[in-house]
């Protein structure tokens, strides 16, 4: 079984964008007010989510106990890699909102971030309601047990997404990248191509798919990817991370050869 730094940073991306943070939240609860910012936040460079977080830290600030601020300010704490304090931020927002769908996901989420597995799960598992079920939480909670090394339980509860929002690019990207921590890279492969097939692919998703195909040794196609659709100075900042993911051989050749090994047929 592959863990290590290669599955930690691996499991990082599936829920994290390359071109800003390697502690990106996938699943956002909650907008930061799009007066304050000048786009949206997942395509936001390290400067322009340092510049955001000192916005949204004087709205709480003034309104400490306001729900929507709390949850973008915790939001935001998360994609710029400052956990701790994401957690306590939403450890305020669930004693003001104990029954709030959201902020127990949100709070679930910051635990997670946090290392909190369990309690993640536990938090995560509250905010669910079997009568209308969300499939958000379905792929955060997959997405921790994934963390945890459950990945058969991760897949069932990703398909349990898909089953609910066919086609979700976001939980076809985190399917992918459960396959990835098990060393699968064509099965990550084909449910990361399928997910940037989809109308709704982000960056976020792109980005799984270029560290993937770079994982197979095809380093061109990969920057190619890497590069797609992006202002020059946020591609050149994904290339850089790319690189720098895939200069991590030991881990790498680890990776696929218990892919190759995987693809073997028996001879028991």
């Amino acid at each position: 079984m592959l863990l290590g730094s290669a599955c930690t940073l691996i499991l990082a991306l599936s829920l994290s964008s390359c071109a800003t943070s390697s502690k990106t939240d996938k699943m956002s609860t909650g907008s930061i007010p799009a007066a304050s910012l000048s786009k949206p936040v997942e395509s936001m460079n390290a400067t322009e989510l340092a510049a955001a977080e000192r916005s949204i830290a004087l709205a709480y600030d003034r309104s400490p106990k306001d729900r929507n601020i709390g949850l973008n300010y915790a939001n935001i704490l998360r994609m710029n890699g400052k956990n701790a304090q994401a957690l306590a931020v939403m450890q305020q927002v669930a004693i003001a909102y104990p029954s709030d769908r959201e902020v127990l996901a949100a709070y679930g989420k910051a635990q997670a971030a946090a290392g909190q597995l369990e309690q993640a799960l536990a938090t995560i598992g509250r905010a669910q309601t079997p009568d209308r079920p969300d499939w958000r939480l379905y792929s955060a909670e997959g997405a921790v047990l994934d963390q945890m090394g459950r990945s058969q339980e991760a897949r069932d509860r990703y398909r349990m997404a898909l089953d609910a929002q066919p086609n979700e690019p976001s939980v076809l990207s985190n399917l992918g990248m459960s396959y990835v921590l098990s060393g699968n890279l064509r099965d990550a492969e084909t449910y990361l191509k399928s997910a940037v097939a989809q109308p709704g692919a982000d960056s976020r998703v792109r980005q799984n798919l270029a560290l993937v195909v770079g994982l197979q040794g095809r380093f061109a196609e990969a920057e190619q990817i890497a590069r797609r659709e992006l202002d020059p100075a946020q591609a050149e900042a994904n290339v850089t991370y790319l690189r720098t993911m895939l200069s991590q051989q030991n881990s790498w050749k680890q990776l696929a050869a218990a892919d190759a090994h995987s693809k073997k047929p028996s001879t028991n």
